[in-house]
């Protein structure tokens, strides 16, 4: 497509524009306690034990709960969501959480928080021994009061005395914004509304803000003025995207999230999950696509791509699904292709490499 020389330039300027905003935002944002170590670093957090396995119909054997997060362990992902301290009566998936999390091996460079809607839920996250928790709020009206039977403001009530408690013990908050682009009830959300929830929540003590396209309905464009919005009133390092994959616009948002200076990106191997509220709503972003992505733009996530790789198909083996990552789908293949043509051989053995 042939570019007018005067358009060329304003889209150089906008571009350079958009760029140089990113820079002054993550140098101006104040540090957190799981801050990129550079602007090249991104922190993938992996959320498929809690937020992808939540919705699966069939109750899956706490052994293999436990034998996938000790895999993602070894994958060299830092921050692994481990399972949700919730009432077995909304989501019997999640029952087993303390036995999850006091069995897992755990290792000193990975994080393990776990989802705490209620003080009775960070009451059991204590006992367990969590380190970091992570509390939810909805920036859509009709969402919260489906999701969990209130307002918003009457879940912020609900959330000061947990987010407080679990300061006193020492143990790190994170924040979930649902609904950011738009909710299944009330159809868009506006920008400025996800900004007022997500101050809130960054006031009241949480470290870090995921902002969870829950429906993915966002596009670049949608997500752009999003993060404008929110970062005029949370640092930008305190920012995460959690995205779904909904209509395919998974990547393309998170590319214009790093764009705009945001280096923390949730994600879930194989794609697993989806919201049990979210009428219609697929699965999250692949964590194996999201490394993919990022090891092609030169950034560095500390993740093994092919160990990540075998952990999603080991995980979808065991849930009698097709492994949801494309990436993961298409360098299995060229690995099994390069087997057959090149069998391996009692005096050269060859190695499957993905």
């Amino acid at each position: 497509m042939n570019i007018h020389p005067v358009s060329r330039v304003a889209l150089n300027l906008t571009r350079g524009i958009l760029h140089s905003s990113a820079r002054r935002l993550l140098n101006t944002a104040s540090t957190t306690p799981t801050a990129a170590l550079s602007s090249l670093f991104v922190k993938i957090v992996e959320v498929g034990p809690r937020d992808g396995l939540q919705n699966e119909k069939s109750v899956i054997p706490t052994e293999t709960k436990i034998e996938f997060i000790n895999r993602l362990s070894e994958t060299g992902l830092s921050v692994v969501e481990a399972t949700s301290f919730v009432s077995p009566k909304w989501v019997p998936q999640m029952g087993d959480a303390k036995k999850v999390i006091t069995s897992i091996k755990k290792k000193d460079s990975v994080s393990y928080p776990c989802l705490t809607p209620n003080l009775k839920g960070l009451e059991a996250a204590i006992e367990s021994g969590v380190k970091e928790v992570a509390v939810f709020l909805a920036a859509s009206e009709s969402f919260s009061k489906k999701n969990v039977n209130c307002t918003i403001e009457e879940s912020f009530e609900r959330t000061l005395p947990l987010i407080s408690k679990a300061k006193e013990h020492g143990i790190l908050v994170r924040g979930y914004v649902s609904c950011v682009v738009g909710c299944p009830y009330e159809g868009p959300i506006q920008a400025a509304k996800v900004a007022e929830v997500s101050q809130r929540l960054y006031d009241m003590g949480c470290y870090e803000i995921s902002l969870g396209d829950t429906i993915g309905v966002g596009t670049p464009g949608s997500f752009q003025e999003l993060l404008w919005s929110v970062s005029n009133v949370v640092p930008v390092r305190a920012l995460a995207v959690h995205c779904h994959d909904t209509y395919g616009q998974a990547l393309a948002n998170i590319h214009c999230a790093l764009e705009m200076g945001v280096r923390v990106v949730d994600s879930s191997m194989s794609g697993l999950g989806g919201c049990p509220y979210a009428p219609g709503a697929s699965g999250n972003v692949a964590t194996e696509d999201v490394v993919y992505m990022l090891q092609g733009m030169k950034y560095e996530t500390g993740v093994n791509l092919q160990k990540a790789i075998e952990t999603g198909n080991w995980i979808s083996e065991r849930l009698n699904r097709a492994n949801g990552s494309k990436a993961a789908k298409a360098l299995t293949l060229k690995a099994l292709s390069a087997a057959s043509v090149c069998p391996p051989t009692p005096e050269s053995p060859v190695k499957s490499k993905l």
